[in-house]
């Protein structure tokens, strides 16, 4: 059996089916339900490097810090859909454009940690159930996948030498009842991506897959 290990690190925020609802291809061993956790239980993840970026107009927005917290399992033989839960997250210290200073809040939660392919020592796959709402200065904006009401789906990946859940930037974010000094920095329907590096402690997780 291969191992994967702990899943977190980086900070600004702020998934559906992990891997279907963005195109990434199952593997056959999580097809095949061959995935094992060990060292499993809570877990708190800290990045210091979260980005939101607007794709169309090319605003970001980011966190000093983001915390969150989640837990996963041990188990054997399971399928990697919903390996693992992150309960919790929260941003804080949060500014754009012009100075703005932001109060980020994550919605939907909790939402799933999906391993969904494994290759030297690093796991990818899925955060699936993702929605945030922004609020500052007159400006506000919800963040959800392919309609506002759907949740959005992020890749991720997680390497089990560094402990690291990475955020990559890339899946199906969207903007949403933007209004107020928003408006040009972000519009309602303008693709956004979201990055960091969570950092999970204690460093005790490991996912293991033939």
């Amino acid at each position: 059996m291969r191992k994967i290990s702990p899943l977190v690190k980086g900070g600004v925020v702020t998934g559906a089916a992990f891997a279907a609802a963005i195109g990434l291809a199952i593997s056959p061993a999580s097809a095949a339900g061959t995935w094992t956790v060990t060292g499993g239980g809570s877990f708190t993840g800290t990045s210091t490097n979260t980005v939101l970026k607007d794709t169309v107009t090319g605003t970001t927005l980011t966190c000093k810090t983001s915390t969150a917290t989640g837990s996963a399992a041990n188990t054997t033989g399971a399928s990697g859909t919903g390996i693992g839960s992150i309960a919790t997250v929260s941003w804080s210290s949060c500014s754009g454009p012009l100075g703005i200073t932001f109060t980020v809040t994550a919605d939907g939660l909790p939402w799933a940690l999906n391993a969904v392919s494994y290759s030297g020592g690093v796991t990818t796959g899925t955060l699936t159930g993702v929605k945030a709402h922004i609020s500052g200065l007159g400006c506000t904006a919800t963040f959800a996948g392919a309609t506002s009401t759907t949740a959005a789906t992020l890749n991720v990946s997680y390497t089990n030498s560094t402990h690291d859940l990475k955020v990559l930037g890339t899946g199906n974010l969207h903007a949403y009842n933007v209004s107020g000094t928003c408006l040009g920095l972000i519009n309602t329907g303008d693709a956004t991506t979201y990055s960091g590096d969570y950092g999970l402690s204690p460093a005790t997780l490991a996912i293991t897959s033939p």
